[in-house]
């Protein structure tokens, strides 16, 4: 079973840099008009017919560009405002682990207590998990909204907080031995929420409005309890598909302490400022949020306390973004300049964390180690177009040296590109560069390489840190009807409490069914390998002795390795 997984996944990292002192300059002295270049980028959004945002650019302390676009309610014509309230998804962690410290300070926990101190009800797996390991998303624990879909749940379904313990209970074992690989995973932040409350004995919303957001005066901060929750004035949500077909979502069930803050603008603003100067909270506090946790093995795993930490463009930069099913979410925060970025927005399909570096790269160009061609094109006030047809030579299939049988496959249809990983959907890719491509689903990009001769022949996946693969040229390998015919059945997991059926449809193609979802078209990549769609993502047949399939291990992007028993025809 592979343990160290850099996935992309559906819903959200880097070394950490010393801090580079520098003078303080205006946008207005700047070689080029900073403000230009905001305005075009959110130009695309600035409609009264689509979902927008608000970005906010900050820099010496003070905020030197801030405007609202696009609609907040396209049902009853409502524009997006700077004191719209939106889902910031998971930028919320930061929130988790700030409030977790501040009962850290007063001698309440510690970073190194086992997690069954205080939730003495999940499953004793002989290693121990410990606070840090939840934090730093190293604990080997399921990731609960992966496994839930994978069961038969919808991300839109009424999950309650209720079900993760159990579903934690019922996991077997755990993925990794704690501390030994890097994972990003919602339940460890589930089950810090649930800490904050067990020590408190208050609710996390309740104590996160009287012990962080009040004494802060993020007066339009809350933690939602549940997505119906009213918010007078909130952004809905949007998800936003082909030609534009929009669709109003739900926020997802069950994310507190992963995700499930709605914010303001204005109160982001005051928690930058606090970052940067601290009157809630201790210094050291602040500090421990962008000290990056170590693996087992002494290797960064590049995430620090809710916040990645990693250099850009020379800058020090403190960052995370969020996704919940449509709202999406940045928050870049350059310590050395005490300046940052937010780019929030209740549009599925835009770019937030791609958006917050363009604009950073705009308004600290005079600060940044950038090349000739970015300041060139900065300087001319571009904003980057591609030409789709570039892309054929890039076309192919990539594994990652560091999971052996993880493959990324790109292709091209007319002027759009696309992803896709092994045993996951296909998503659309944009290009900020003639070989830097990223997503606007979940926050990576990819980057293409050529080798002395000129051909390219890798390429970086830079999510949770720099992830390099190979090209590859062999093919697919191709059952027979014979070898299908021995995968066909009834699979039961007792973990997930669900059933799927391995059939051959009318094509003659084989596909994994279930009661709730379409059809899952299986892919053969190898001998008993098989990559899938959501929720499974991939599959590996398990033999008897005899060589006889009694079974299948199951994986999606962040829970991997789940038994399904074949059963008696």
């Amino acid at each position: 079973m592979k343990t160290n997984r850099p996935l992309l996944s559906v819903i959200l990292l880097f070394t950490f840099f010393p801090v580079l002192h520098v003078g303080a300059h205006k946008a207005d002295e700047l070689p080029h008009d900073p403000v230009a270049i905001a305005e075009e980028l959110i130009s695309a959004y600035n409609t009264k017919d689509l979902p927008g945002g608000v970005v906010l650019v900050m820099r010496d302390g003070s905020v030197i560009f801030q405007e609202a676009f696009g609609m907040a309610n396209l049902t009853h014509g409502v524009p997006f405002a700077e004191g719209t309230p939106t889902n910031i998804g998971s930028t919320s962690k930061q929130f988790t682990v700030f409030g977790l410290l501040l009962l850290k300070e007063q001698g309440k926990l510690s970073l190194e207590d086992d997690i069954r101190l205080h939730i003495p009800e999940l499953p004793d797996f002989g290693d121990t998990v410990r606070i840090r390991h939840l934090v730093s998303h190293t604990s080997g624990y399921r990731e609960y909204i992966n496994s839930m879909a994978m069961g038969g749940r919808y991300l839109t379904d009424n999950i309650r907080r209720a079900e993760i313990i159990p579903l934690l209970q019922r996991q077997p074992s755990l993925q990794n031995k704690p501390g030994a690989s890097f994972n990003y995973n919602n339940s460890g932040y589930a089950l810090l929420a649930m800490v904050i409350e067990r020590i408190t004995e208050e609710s996390f919303s309740g104590w996160m409005r009287k012990h962080v957001f009040e004494p802060l005066g993020m007066h339009n901060t809350l933690v939602i309890e549940s997505p119906g929750q009213l918010i007078p004035g909130k952004a809905q949500g949007y998800s936003v598909g082909p030609d534009n077909q929009i669709v109003v979502v739900s926020d997802l069930h069950a994310s507190m302490g992963a995700g499930g803050i709605y914010s303001t603008i204005g109160d982001l603003e005051i928690w930058i400022r606090n970052f940067h100067n601290p009157i809630v909270g201790s210094p050291e506090t602040i500090d421990r949020m962008q000290q990056a946790f170590p693996l087992n093995s002494g290797e960064s795993t590049q995430y620090a306390g809710g916040l990645m930490v990693r250099d850009l463009n020379g800058l020090l930069l403190v960052e995370h973004g969020g996704a919940d099913t449509a709202h999406r979410s940045a928050l870049l925060m350059f310590p050395g300049i005490k300046g940052a970025v937010v780019v929030q927005s209740n549009n599925s399909r835009l770019p937030a964390q791609a958006m917050a570096i363009q604009l950073a790269e705009a308004f600290f160009a005079d600060v940044m180690e950038l090349d000739k061609e970015a300041r060139k094109s900065l300087a001319d006030g571009e904003v980057f177009v591609y030409d789709a047809t570039r892309f054929d030579e890039f076309i192919g299939r990539y594994e990652l040296e560091a999971a052996p049988g993880f493959v990324m496959e790109f292709t091209r249809e007319e002027d759009k590109l696309y992803a896709q990983a092994t045993g996951q959907p296909r998503f659309e890719i944009f290009a900020s560069s003639d070989s830097i491509f990223y997503l606007t689903v979940v926050e990576a990009s990819m980057t293409f390489h050529r080798n002395q001769e000129g051909e390219v022949d890798a390429m970086t996946l830079h999510q949770s840190g720099n992830h390099r693969a190979i090209r590859l040229n062999e093919s697919a390998w191709e059952p027979s009807p014979e070898e299908l015919a021995e995968y066909l059945g009834a699979y039961f997991s007792a973990e997930l409490e669900t059933f799927y059926t391995v059939a051959i449809n009318d094509e003659g193609a084989m596909v994994l069914q279930h009661r709730r979802f379409k059809n899952i078209p299986l892919k053969a990549e190898s001998n008993d390998q098989y990559t899938g769609g959501f929720p499974i993502m991939e599959i590996k047949f398990v033999r008897d002795e005899a060589g006889v399939v009694t079974g299948f291990e199951a994986s999606s992007s962040r829970s991997f390795g789940i038994v399904f028993e074949k059963q008696p025809q």
